[in-house]
């Protein structure tokens, strides 16, 4: 649960009115966010800002912390089922809350159909996998398609309300997309969004950042989308799930010449991260290759008019 601004009366209602517009929506969001990105994006002065940030992390009490202290509030971490038993295995209960997942691969590996299922068991109930919450889907590529959602929906009992949980917004372009993350504590709050799907990441910025001119700026971008995807997920304990494109490595000689775009800025920030390929026929492997606490595996599941399920 965030802590509102009410809790601290010395915030005149009309930086707290500039501040909620821009998306710091509590004490927490604006505790984590650096003083520089808050003045730009409200238009506040940074000396008063300053003021604000550390007045929140006194009320927040945001200081070293025991490891056992850390542990305790790990216990707070949710795990939202993928609908596929043995990926859930792979990942030791499923989509971890706190934590951003990427999954990558190349086209009809899988990741969007994931992406479509999580929106379903999101909503389950905690026995059957869920944790009884809403989803928020930013679509980049234009594959979002409701009639999916109601398709996977049905195997788990669900009708078309289902799609009433689901949120969607579409991003244009990689401004857009920046934009719609920094708003997206609004609707979070609001309507108890627990998991942020984004599909796929690196679209925008791989067709408006051309050339090894442009990598830099590309690659700053897409830190500052993933920080404040990382910032999200703390502040209020929901997964984030990413698709992420690959491409062909010129320099593989021998074994698999595909890698995931993005460079290692991406590959640093997931906290999960999976590999999809094809297999013969509906099959697909799915390999886990970085976690800070699971150790590397793969599991086979296969893709219907169910969705994602055991082979």
């Amino acid at each position: 649960m965030s802590t509102s601004f009410d809790e601290l009366p010395e915030i005149s209602p009309a930086i707290k009115n500039k501040l909620i517009e821009s998306g710091f929506t509590s004490l927490e969001s604006i505790s984590v966010a650096p003083v520089r990105e808050i003045a730009e994006i409200t238009g506040i002065g940074q000396q008063i800002i300053q003021k604000i940030v550390l007045t929140a992390r006194e009320h927040l009490e945001i200081n070293f912390k025991s490891a056992k202290e850390i542990w305790k509030r790990q216990q707070e971490t949710l795990r939202i089922t993928t609908g596929c038993s043995k990926l859930d295995t792979l990942l030791n209960g499923g989509i971890e809350t706190r934590s951003l997942t990427e999954f990558f691969g190349e086209f009809a590996t899988g990741k969007t159909q994931l992406a479509h299922q999580l929106c379903v068991t999101v909503q389950l109930p905690p026995e059957q996998g869920g944790i009884n919450s809403n989803a928020l889907y930013i679509d980049a590529e234009g594959t979002f398609r409701p009639d999916r959602i109601i398709q996977i929906g049905a195997r788990f009992g669900l009708n078309e309300d289902v799609l009433d949980h689901v949120f969607f917004t579409r991003a244009y372009n990689s401004d857009h997309q920046q934009l719609i993350v920094e708003k997206s504590p609004q609707i979070i709050e609001k309507f108890n969004i627990k998991i942020i799907i984004l599909d796929s990441i690196m679209t925008h910025l791989r067709a408006e950042f051309v050339g090894r001119g442009m990598l830099s700026d590309r690659q700053q971008k897409l830190n500052k989308l993933l920080h404040k995807l990382h910032q999200l997920a703390e502040i209020y304990n929901l997964a984030v799930y990413i698709t992420n494109q690959v491409m062909s490595s010129p320099g593989v000689v021998f074994g698999d010449a595909t890698v995931p775009t993005g460079g290692n800025i991406i590959g640093h920030s997931s906290t999960y991260r999976l590999y999809l390929r094809k297999s013969k026929a509906n099959r697909r492997i799915a390999r886990l290759i970085d976690s800070p606490c699971l150790p590397e595996g793969e599991c086979l599941f296969i893709i219907t008019e169910n969705g994602i399920e055991d082979p």
